[in-house]
């Protein structure tokens, strides 16, 4: 079961490059952010032409997440636990079938956090408890689950090629960094970081300053395993090529394969 997250930065935008990179790349299941747009204007049938499943968490002009499936999509949720006046669309969650697994799909967009200090580093971090606390429970069901999508955290010094540049950015401040330490603490897998050791692995390059042609990255979308479903995983890889196309998004897609 090869399962992908991608930010597309805008269905319109990528009305024609996400349709280009399915038919290449052919995953069962993808967890896209910032799809932009309610879900009434969603393209679906493009999708579903394409042999999809479809199941949508919009909103109009930012944010946005979806879930893209081959297989069924079930017990479809959306909204992040925790918090009933959040009205941001970054939350979906759905389970899939496969040969011999069933597996929870978290798809989420964590909060950019800027400009730091100020409420939305601290709507981040608040966001980031919540989603702790549903990881916990869902290790505590022991169903194999996966939470991926664009966590706007950089890990580490080397998933960026100018650390310093962003030692107070809200992706690389110690206390984001520290939250993201404590979902993993639960006991989950980093999964690119699983397979893939050292620096110069990035997902997304900024559109200024020529970041691209300088492959002046970061590595802020990633998948978080629990302990059964880490078991499953055989490949986790950054398909990096795409953000040379036409007509990029920002960020390029990152997958795991699962022998479910």
């Amino acid at each position: 079961m090869k399962i992908a997250t991608f930010n597309i930065n805008g269905i319109k935008a990528r009305i024609e490059a996400l349709p280009r990179w399915l038919d290449e790349a052919q995953p069962d299941v993808v967890l896209l952010q910032e799809i932009k747009s309610v879900d009434e204007n969603f393209p679906t049938e493009l999708f579903e032409d394409r042999g999809y499943n479809v199941a949508t968490h919009g909103q109009k002009s930012f944010n946005g997440v979806a879930i893209l499936s081959k297989l069924p999509l079930e017990d479809v949720t959306r909204g992040l636990p925790g918090d009933d006046t959040d009205e941001q669309a970054r939350y979906i969650e759905a389970t899939v079938m496969g040969d011999t697994h069933a597996i929870r799909l978290c798809g989420l967009y964590l909060p950019n956090g800027n400009p730091t200090p100020g409420p939305k580093h601290d709507y981040k971090l608040a966001w980031m408890e919540r989603l702790r606390a549903r990881a916990a429970e869902l290790l505590a069901e022991e169903t194999p689950f996966l939470m991926a999508g664009d966590y706007n955290i950089i890990p580490q010094a080397e998933d960026a090629k100018r650390p310093d540049a962003w030692r107070e950015d809200s992706l690389f401040r110690l206390d984001s960094r520290t939250a993201f330490r404590r979902l993993l603490n639960l006991g989950l897998t980093e999964a690119f970081r699983a397979r893939t050791f050292g620096p110069g692995h990035y997902s997304f390059w900024d559109y200024q300053a020529g970041a691209w042609n300088k492959d002046d990255g970061i590595r802020i979308d990633h998948f978080l395993l629990s302990p059964t479903c880490a078991d499953l995983m055989t490949d986790c890889q950054i398909d990096k090529g795409v953000r040379g196309e036409e007509k990029p998004s920002d960020h390029v897609p990152v997958w795991v394969d699962l022998a479910a």
